[in-house]
């Protein structure tokens, strides 16, 4: 028995021909739906990258407990179970974050592993003059165009190269039994960077600037440019759908179906204007980031061209995979073989620190904080490290040991004080519920009592089962016993909720244009600024504004959801009048 796993990252269901009707030319998807199971009930679980590859070794879920970082001392990694089975597990990636400080632990759990360098501003080419004084995050996108002048054909692509070794392997072992091959491309993850051959089935006559990178915050391109950045996304998507048929043309030349499992997956979606916004991370876990594309194929069962409508996650990967092999999951695996086992009653998702949310497969409910703090949320790890970075002395100055979690092999983990922030703040986008049936866009937040109640308490059974620490209940003002009326939150909150989706209005139209622009700590070291920002963000003069940048600004906060389009005009105008006031006096 052997087994494939060919991992996109960002890879959006809705622009796949299996899912629907779409502009983008993916055959090679459409022929991989007549070889397999397509999943049409198949949700992310923890976001973004490394949680969701943390989720996919241990079978259970990483948010609820601790944001980016790397495998724990405690955790059970499919990959090195089945190493220790003696099935060979081999790694092809071009998926940088895996040699950063927050994904260190988890290639050495295969047996043998290729890394390819180059994406999304990974420092790999030295250029000394481009680099010399870029500091972070501006310093992503001129390593980014560093790297890209090596990579001027596609064969010299990092995603070619990848699937290069990965057919490869295929070639060295196409012999050889029990072994799993993890090709896994950090494609089409932003920047969309692919060669005129896919960019050309997109054509356009659109002459303004590039946007192949957006920003994580919300629409305020003219239209035109999110088209572009649309297609641009496609013609990597293209891209994508060639390496997999690359994939597929290698099992069908070596008749490799009747023993080989192939598993085709995605962490999560990006949006592309939908919503009104870009990216992810910043804003609600709308379905076009978590309702992920999974196909697989089987052998023990077959499932060729079938659908597939049980509700599944990430964290099923881990026991699939196992069982395929004759290992079994283990006591802490909460997901579920495909093969052997049902579906699941809800299925939880989210970030760390943000929302907490759940479906049933028809219902989505988002479970904000219930205080505008968005505390308390903590990390608890034995591995204190950031993605791009450890953890700081004055954030480990004051952790305390907590009680061993059930999964925690009896040991005590550190628990360490986070400090929420307006890019990720459940509460100013507030607890919403959405049903799947009547609103599969998700355009309209519903306010019933019965099914809030109902949703409550599925998250907390959930929770619950997933041994959530005591933060998680207190942030988002859950009971310890019955749900009752007071705490429902949906209807509460809708007013606050619909107006941060308003969309932004023009700079060009709001008074104040410079003060919008300016960094806040400069507004809040003027006394006359100051005022105005305490009567408006009384939080930006208390502990939210240690997570912003020196150069946040109004503007910027606003555009990632922490000011609403109401709220931004109110400020322009007090600005303005404010200073004029004081220039007079």
């Amino acid at each position: 028995m052997r087994a494939i796993i060919l991992m996109f990252d960002s890879l959006n269901r809705h622009m796949l021909p299996p899912y629907g009707d779409t502009f983008v030319d993916a055959p090679n998807f459409a022929r991989l739906a007549h070889r397999a199971a397509t999943f049409d009930n198949f949700y992310a679980g923890s976001m973004p990258c490394m949680p969701a590859r943390r989720e996919m070794h241990t079978g259970r879920h990483n948010f609820l407990h601790r944001s980016w970082g790397p495998l724990e001392p405690f955790d059970d990694s499919m990959p090195e179970m089945l190493k220790n089975a003696g099935v060979h597990t081999h790694l092809v990636t071009d998926h940088q974050h895996y040699w950063e400080d927050g994904g260190a632990t988890y290639h050495t759990r295969y047996n043998t592993w290729e890394f390819f360098r180059g994406q999304e501003g990974d420092p790999w080419k030295g250029d000394a003059d481009a680099l010399r004084g870029v500091r972070f995050p501006a310093v992503l996108k001129t390593q980014d165009a560093v790297n890209r002048k090596y990579m001027s054909t596609e064969a010299e692509h990092t995603q070619t190269r990848t699937v290069d070794a990965a057919v490869e392997f295929l070639e060295t072992n196409v012999d050889a039994d029990r072994w799993m091959l993890q090709l896994e491309l950090f494609d089409p993850h932003e920047p969309f960077f692919a060669h005129d051959k896919y960019r050309d089935l997109y054509p356009s006559d659109y002459e303004g600037p590039v946007v192949d990178w957006p920003g994580y915050n919300k629409v305020v391109e003219p239209q035109d440019q999110v088209e572009q950045a649309r297609r641009e996304y496609a013609a990597l998507v293209s891209m994508c759908d060639f390496s997999l048929g690359r994939v597929m043309d290698f099992m069908d030349e070596h008749d490799m179906w009747k023993d080989t499992m192939l598993l085709v997956n995605t962490d999560h979606g990006f949006l592309l204007g939908e919503h009104g916004w870009w990216a992810k991370s910043v804003q609600p876990w709308f379905n076009e980031l978590v309702h992920l594309p999974m196909f697989l194929w089987d052998p023990r069962t077959g499932g060729a061209d079938v659908r597939r409508g049980e509700l599944a996650q990430t964290i099923d990967i881990a026991p699939t995979m196992l069982r395929f092999f004759g290992v079994e999951p283990t006591e802490d695996m909460l997901g579920k073989d495909f093969a052997l086992e049902g579906g699941k009653e809800g299925a939880l998702f989210g970030i760390h620190g943000g929302h907490v949310n759940v479906t049933d497969g028809r219902y989505v409910y988002m479970r904000a904080s219930v205080d505008p703090a968005n505390g308390p949320i903590e990390d608890y790890t034995l591995m204190p490290t950031h993605m791009r970075s450890r953890f700081s002395v004055s954030e480990l100055a004051e952790w305390e040991p907590a009680a061993p979690f059930s999964f925690t092999k009896g040991l005590r983990t550190m628990r360490v004080d986070s400090v929420g922030g307006f890019r990720i703040n459940s509460w100013q986008h507030g607890t919403l519920l959405w049903d799947l049936e009547t609103d599969p866009g998700q355009t309209t937040p519903i306010v019933d009592d019965e099914v809030e109640q109902r949703m409550i308490e599925l998250l907390i059974s959930l929770l619950r089962e997933n041994d959530a620490p005591p933060s998680i209940f207190t942030r988002l003002g859950l009971p310890d016993g019955d749900v009752t009326a007071e705490h429902l939150r949906a209807a509460v909150d809708l007013d606050r909720a619909l107006k941060i989706a308003e969309p932004l209005p023009d700079l060009a139209e709001l008074p104040a244009r410079e003060l919008l622009m300016a960094p806040v700590q400069a507004l809040l070291a003027d006394g006359v600024t100051r005022e105005v920002l305490e009567r408006h963000l009384p939080w930006l003069v208390t502990t939210e504004l240690i997570t912003a940048t020196p150069m946040a600004s109004i503007m910027g906060i606003a555009a990632v959801g922490g000011v609403s389009a109401t709220k931004l005009r109110e400020m322009a105008d007090d600005l303005a009048q404010t200073t004029a006031a004081a220039v007079v006096s």
